[in-house]
């Protein structure tokens, strides 16, 4: 299983930035997608998942109406646009699915002015 995280970067309050999550080694048509992401000193905490079909997306709070997750099947990539960024949005974000509880390398994102 491998995931690929890619986009991460330094962005300015309010802006956007696009995630993306390259997929290989399972039957990625057949798994729900999720993000994650870390700040130091903290555990990982969900952002957003995505059905296997890309029918339904799920959001944690913080992110919801800001964040949407996609998803590519016939890619096997997933995404995630993030917009009106926040300096609370400041993080490490990985790409994660249940097969096998795995993990991207993640990508670092940063907020700041």
């Amino acid at each position: 299983v491998q995931l690929v995280e890619s986009g991460g970067g330094l962005v300015q309050p309010g802006g956007s930035l696009n995630l993306s999550c390259a997929a290989s080694g399972f039957p990625f048509n057949d798994y729900d997608m999720s993000w994650y992401r870390q700040v130091p000193a903290n555990g990982r905490a969900w952002v957003a998942t995505i059905h296997n079909s890309g029918a339904y997306t799920y959001y944690a709070d913080s992110v919801k109406g800001r964040f949407v997750i996609s998803r590519d099947n016939a890619k096997n990539m997933v995404y995630l646009q993030m917009s009106r960024l926040e300096f609370e949005d400041t993080a490490v974000y990985y790409c994660y699915t249940l097969f096998r509880n795995s993990w991207g390398q993640g990508t670092q994102v940063t907020v700041s002015s």
